[in-house]
């Protein structure tokens, strides 16, 4: 059989083209996925207790975008939901992002409008100018004790690097209120999928024109099957064969453990600041679902180098040799690449997804 397009990848980006090209154009699709399911790093499974797992991490959806929520809707109903997270030092709990409730706790104060933490933050920055790194850009907010405290480690942990080492755009991520919003984030939509990611993927590629292939590189096929055009969605420099050396990945290593007991944590997700702390975050994965079981699972977060390609590292010279590959993708006519790991890029799931309609939207319109 002839297909129109060879899609590699069935994440957000390899999906979301699939759909779009078969059901807006017509379009007959062959899906490629090296691994034994769709849904990319945002799959999820019910484990052998009956709870919905993120096997990848914690995937916590949310945007401005009322076009990708729209987009995303045909496919999924939703259930609210706002992420909290805590940080952990010592045997205390702090929200963050930093805000008033973290400095008057951490400091024993009794700051009690934004004005009067402004004025804090303004009395312990240190001024960094030109903004280089990821601790100029967190130092320069809200001082050192603070960017010791709950950055630096974590950092270390996280990228096996130290912050300066690290683009400004690692920790500018994280934003620093004067308020008590002890929301993660303050987006627009903030939902899960109601019986989640998965399923979402499963409804997105249910198209007579969506073949889908799992458990299969797609180099092994290559030379067998018949397509007008290929829209990349993996990693760029297993697709140049390595021509300019392996570009750097952070991966993570889980551990899934369960607890016969109604709750492990305060909320879904506890991040470990401390530099004795080995492991940088804990998901008590039934609070991002709301399930109701009588035990409870966590997954534990070990970062590492090898593994699964989770995290492109930012630094000046990944930087520069993604920059070599991207200059070959321009030779080539026929193949367009798009998505984390296709562009060495972090983004956001609703980034990912608005990415790709726009690439949609101006490449096959």
């Amino acid at each position: 059989m002839r297909y129109d397009y060879l899609i590699v990848g069935a994440g957000f980006a390899g999906a979301v083209m699939a759909e779009r090209l078969a059901s807006q154009l017509n379009k007959k699709v062959l899906l490629v996925e090296k691994r034994n399911h769709i849904a990319g790093n945002a799959y999820d499974e019910y484990d052998e207790y009956g709870i919905l797992v993120h096997r990848y991490g914690p995937h916590i959806f949310h945007t401005n975008s009322k076009e990708v929520f729209d987009y995303l809707s045909q496919f999924t109903e939703w259930i609210q939901y706002e992420h909290k997270v805590l940080a952990k030092i010592g045997n205390e709990l702090y929200p963050i992002p930093i805000n008033r409730i973290t400095i008057n706790k951490l400091y024993n104060l009794n700051l009690k409008t934004d004005e009067e933490v402004k004025e804090y933050f303004e009395s312990v920055k240190e001024k960094r100018f030109p903004i280089l790194n990821s601790e100029d850009i967190i130092v320069n907010q809200v001082g050192k004790d603070l960017f010791e405290k709950f950055f630096k480690h974590y950092t270390k942990k996280q990228w096996n690097l130290e912050a300066k080492e690290l683009s400004p755009s690692v920790c500018g991520r994280i934003p620093v209120r004067t308020n008590d919003d002890c929301r993660y984030f303050t987006d627009k939509y903030q939902f899960m999928p109601k019986e989640g990611y998965t399923k979402m993927f499963e409804k997105l590629l249910n198209h007579k024109n969506i073949e889908v292939i799992l458990d299969t590189d797609y180099k092994s096929i290559l030379d067998s099957i018949k397509f007008d055009k290929m829209i990349y969605t993996g990693p760029i420099d297993y697709f140049f064969d390595y021509k300019f050396g392996k570009l750097q990945y952070r991966s993570i290593r889980f551990e899934f453990k369960n607890h016969r007991i109604d709750s492990y944590q305060e909320t879904s997700h506890i991040n470990f600041v401390d530099k004795e702390v080995p492991y940088t975050r804990i998901t008590e994965h039934k609070k991002l679902s709301g399930q109701i079981n009588d035990s409870t699972t966590i997954s534990i977060e070990y970062p590492q180098n090898e593994g699964e390609p989770f995290y492109p590292i930012p630094t000046e010279e990944n930087r520069n040799q993604y920059l070599l590959y991207k200059k070959e993708t321009e030779k080539l006519n026929n193949v367009i690449f798009c998505g984390r790991l296709a562009e060495y890029q972090y983004y956001n799931m609703d980034q990912v997804v608005a990415n790709t309609l726009k690439v949609f939207e101006s490449k096959f319109k």
